[in-house]
Order: structure tokens, then C-alpha cells, then sequence
């Protein structure tokens, strides 16, 4: 018994977007829907669960994709702040840039940037996959505790400020690194790694052997009270 899918079209300006949201969570997996007048809506396609594909014909306001777990998700325009937070799993691939604080906490899946992105990707990054063709903006990977970050051009001020176990893969140029930041050699292991996210993202300006790697230093995982208690 096949399960039954279903391919339909929502107008957020007409609907509201609390109907928009209601709609998609009752579709079955593998169905598919494309939202239509858009108008810059804020919390769009957020807390799913269903394995569903999404377009979105136009630009969001902020956390479009937020809190999903399992859809994928295609924006033909640019997405407001929070693009994909607390992502579990799925993916977001994005046909324009993205605001600030892309994929901010995301615990797993793939987001997908053809353009730049703003301030602070990746912030608080706890195992996600933040892919970005053109360049990232200041205090990109902010606390990244996990994951993965590749920017395809420039990185903004303190990259990787405060990182703890993410990796960050710059194809331009670094302005500057944040604390506890550092530039590693790359290994085999990482070159496949970036490799392997060129070809998902079809980023093809990018030389996964030709990439600066910025890790954590791991200067900032202990911290002495006494040491450092003042009197």
C-alpha cells in the first residue's frame, strides 16, 4: 500500500500564516507544496516534522524553516534573520542571500546559501551544516559547538569567535579571527569533507584543496576560579 502525497499551493497573504503553518504539518510525507505571497512573512514553515518539500516563491521575514525536523525546503528570494534555527534535520536551499544568524543552533541538517549571508551564521552551531557560496559577515560560527561551516567566499570580523568543536572552510579571505580561533592545515579527511559538501551544495567555484580551515585553539575549555579570582 503506497502512502497518498499530495501537491498544493498556499497563499500566505490570503491564509494568514498560522493556517499556512497548520496546512503543511497535515500533508503526508513526500507531498509537496509552494507558497505564494509571501510579503515578507515572518515564522513561515516553522516546527515540522513531516518529510514534505516546500517552495517558498519569495522573500521571508525571520526563522523561516525554524524548528523543523525532517522537510525540505527550497526559497526563491532572501530570508530574513534566523533562517533555519534549531534546525534538526532536512534542508533549506536558499536561491538568493540570507539576514543574520543563519542556521543559528541548528542540531543537524543542511542549509544551503547560493548568495551571502550576514552577521553571526552559524551562532551556537551544535552539529548542522551551514553551506555558503558567497561571503559570511562578521562573528560567523559565534560559540559553534558543532558542525560545519563553509564559506565559498570572505569571512567577515571574529570568525569563529569562542569556537569549540565546529570547523569552519573559508575559500577567500579571513579579515580576522575571533578568540580562540585558529588557522589548522588541512588533512585528507577534510578535504574529502569539503569535497563531499561542494558537490551537495553544486557549489562549483569552490577547490576543496585550496581552503583555509579555522578550528578552535581550545584554549578556552577550562577555566581556573581560583586561579583567576580576584581579591
Amino acid at each position: 500500500m503506497t502512502a497518498t502525497t499530495e501537491a498544493i499551493t498556499l497563499d500566505v497573504h490570503e491564509m494568514g500564516v498560522t493556517a499556512v503553518n497548520r496546512a503543511l504539518r497535515a500533508l503526508p510525507d513526500g507531498s509537496s507544496a509552494t507558497l505564494t505571497q509571501i510579503r515578507g512573512a515572518h515564522n513561515l514553515a516553522v516546527g515540522l516534522t513531516n518529510k514534505i518539500h516546500i517552495t517558498v516563491e519569495g522573500s521571508t521575514g525571520y526563522y523561516l524553516g525554524g524548528l523543523c525536523d525532517g522537510p525540505d525546503i527550497t526559497v526563491n528570494g532572501s530570508p530574513g534573520p534566523g533562517l533555519g534555527e534549531n534546525l534538526m534535520s532536512g534542508t533549506i536551499r536558499v536561491n538568493g542571500n540570507s539576514s543574520s544568524a543563519a542556521g543559528a543552533t541548528a542540531h543537524g541538517g543542511l542549509i544551503i546559501v547560493s548568495g551571502d549571508v550576514s552577521s553571526r551564521a552559524a551562532i551556537s552551531f551544535k552539529g548542522g551544516t551551514l553551506a555558503v557560496a558567497g561571503d559570511c559577515g562578521h562573528m560567523s560560527a559565534f560559540m559553534a559547538q558543532a558542525g560545519t561551516l563553509l564559506i565559498g567566499g570572505n569571512a567577515g570580523e571574529s570568525l569563529g569567535d569562542s569556537l569549540y568543536e565546529a570547523v569552519v572552510y573559508v575559500g577567500g579571505k579571513v579579515r580576522s579571527l575571533g578568540a580562540d580561533a585558529r588557522t589548522e592545515d588541512m588533512t585528507e579527511a577534510d578535504v574529502a569533507k569539503v569535497r563531499e559538501l561542494v558537490e551537495k551544495s553544486g557549489f562549483d567555484h569552490i577547490n576543496p584543496e585550496n581552503v583555509t580551515k579555522v578550528a578552535s585553539a581550545k584554549q578556552l575549555y577550562n577555566f581556573d576560579a581560583l586561579k583567576n579570582q580576584r581579591y
